[in-house]
């Protein structure tokens, strides 16, 4: 893509507004920004981009002068699609692409696209952990945390990229083409930002949508949804199952096994898996699938999968205390991610649950709850709609803040039980982020099991 000389306005000033102006910067363009909050950090990135010539930004608000001659907009993530700069762009007929694109368009190196409703960081960083074991050189970034556009420019043809992105930033691809694609699941999410189910499955499908027939499609064949989305693509289409032997990757006897090139190769057992829950045994398939499409030896994987020790606020063993078991599952924001860990569970669960809905139909998991849970601790914006869709099926109680709802859970729980935060919902009503809703219940736990802070 030749931007040299173009005008070209960036919308958000976040980390990846910050970046993808850089990356304009270096292609020769003429970079504008454009935020409508206020904050700190926005002013600290603000000073950066003054510092590097960039002397356009407008912040605090928008402007539809400010965007005034512009050849075309990029979009960072979690801009909403009825932005006033968006709008205004429409009716102007000014190109409107996402940070995800405009990196794509200098990348050299092939790309690993992963995207799902659930399990996306983790399968992502343990195949960043496969690849950089097996010799190869990679970056992990995109929706994970470091964006694309920070090392598009970098990466050289014999590197990989293994990149997480999430529906929106698909949303906004045109000519992206991953060399690996891969949709873990889907499950109703983000109902609050799309208009419905099949629009956010529409945003996911687009991850393949180019590829050709030398690249790979990763699908799971246990999801309902997406078994027959491969059904017509010229891509070479592989799968990931627990419970039917494919060609890809599948659980039998208690082990995982991959077969890509007719040879049935076993990678480890489940019982020499750090990971806990059976969601996660569906990520190691996807990541070591991925793996083998690189050309990373069985002993590596098997190696790497085994030591793997999982990520913060997702399915976290914290403590235990009188026989009672503490997991942190902050990073569960959806029903369907919630699902997937009660799933897991043996144990009795006691469940803190709510926070800001996201548009959510709670009675998808009324049977499950039913069957599992034993109470559910209520906290948050959503607690009342959770209450209503869970009527009749367990009991409730309410609480004011995270430490509350700990305590109201331990007084409940018996030895054998399992204390869970998994919220169903985004936490932005309360916290800044699912990290520091993880953290205060983290706090809140050790409290109780004397552990110092």
């Amino acid at each position: 893509m030749n931007l040299k000389d173009k005008k070209i306005t960036v919308v958000g000033l976040g980390v990846s507004g910050l970046s993808a102006a850089k990356l304009l910067l270096r292609a020769g363009a003429n970079v504008s920004v454009t935020d409508n909050g206020n904050g700190d950090n926005l002013h600290k990135n603000k000073k950066i981009l003054d510092g590097m010539g960039i002397k356009k930004v407008e912040t605090g608000n928008h402007t539809e002068g400010f965007i005034k001659g512009s050849e075309m907009l990029i979009v960072s993530p979690g801009v909403d699609t009825n932005s006033l700069p968006i709008l205004w762009a429409e009716k102007k007929g000014i190109p409107i692409i996402g940070e995800i694109e405009l990196a794509f368009s200098f990348c050299k190196a092939p790309i690993i696209a992963i995207t799902g409703s659930n399990g996306k960081t983790t399968v992502t960083t343990m195949t960043g952990e496969l690849l950089k074991a097996g010799g190869i050189k990679s970056y992990v970034c995109g929706n994970i945390g470091l964006p694309f556009v920070e090392i598009a420019m970098d990466a050289n043809a014999g590197d990989v990229v293994v990149l997480e992105v999430s529906s929106f930033q698909l949303a906004r691809t045109i000519n992206f083409k991953p060399k690996v694609s891969v949709i873990l699941n889907v499950t109703e999410n983000h109902l609050d930002k799309h208009e419905n189910l099949q629009e956010y499955l529409d945003s996911k499908l687009r991850i393949f949508k180019n590829q050709s027939a030398g690249d790979r499609t990763v699908l799971n064949y246990d999801d309902p949804i997406l078994k027959g989305a491969g059904k017509g693509l010229i891509s070479d289409v592989l799968y990931f199952s627990r419970f039917k032997k494919v060609r890809g990757a599948w659980t039998d006897e208690d082990a995982i096994f991959l077969n890509v090139d007719g040879t049935k190769v076993k990678i480890c057992t489940k019982g020499e898996v750090s990971l806990k829950g059976e969601h996660n045994i569906e990520n190691i398939m996807a990541a070591v699938l991925l793996a083998s499409c690189f050309n990373v030896h069985p002993n590596t994987m098997r190696k790497i999968v085994t030591n793997f020790k999982g990520l913060p606020h997702r399915f976290e063993y914290v403590g235990s205390k009188d026989g009672i078991t503490f997991i942190n599952d902050s990073k569960s924001t959806s029903v369907g991610a919630t699902i997937r860990a009660l799933e897991s569970m043996e144990l009795p669960v006691i469940l803190i649950a709510g926070g800001r809905d996201k548009g959510s139909d709670f009675t998808l998991i009324k049977n499950l709850v039913r069957e599992k849970v034993k109470e559910v601790v209520l906290l948050g914006e959503a607690g009342p709609k959770i209450r209503k869709a869970l009527d009749g099926v367990t009991g409730f109680k309410n609480a004011d803040s995270m430490d509350e709802a700990v305590q109201c859970a331990y007084t409940s729980a018996v030895r054998g039980d399992c204390i869970m935060l998994s919220p169903m919902c985004a936490s932005f009503d309360m916290f800044h982020n699912f990290e520091e809703r993880g953290e205060e219940f983290k706090k809140s736990v050790r409290r109780i099991c004397g552990k110092p802070e």
